[in-house]
């Protein structure tokens, strides 16, 4: 089994679409990081030998993945809240940052739906 980054590579996977299993490599940066290492795209990672993975590794240190990459957008994340930006209070209010209506919609972000005082649950069939 191919371990890259501290990622365990599916198996019986095109090598391009297996590198995008590691947090902040997409499809672009996969086959960027392939064509330096000289590793055919469509290599299944079954097949890949130990040179191939040891040039992916060495290639792979330029980029900021996984901890790393995790630890800097959490820490942008505080600094927004820390200064008071409005992205910030949006992070803290949990409520979307990137100007989304919230009237109807944003589930997601805001969570189940809250319980109204006063108004009555349907009638359930039974």
């Amino acid at each position: 089994m191919a371990r890259i980054a501290g990622v365990d590579l599916p198996r019986n996977k095109r090598m391009e679409v297996a590198l995008t299993y590691i947090h902040g490599i997409g499809r672009s940066s996969a086959r960027q990081i392939l064509a330096q290492a000289g590793v055919e795209p469509n290599k299944k990672t079954d097949v890949i030998g130990d040179d191939e993975l040891v040039k992916l590794r060495q290639i792979m240190d330029g980029f900021k993945v996984e901890g790393d990459l995790r630890r800097d957008v959490a820490m942008n994340i505080k600094r927004l809240m820390d200064i008071g930006a409005y992205r910030g209070l949006r992070h803290r209010r949990n409520l979307p940052a990137r100007g989304q209506r919230t009237h109807t919609n944003a589930r997601t972000r805001k969570g189940p739906r809250r319980a109204i005082a006063g108004k009555k649950a349907p009638p359930s069939k039974g």
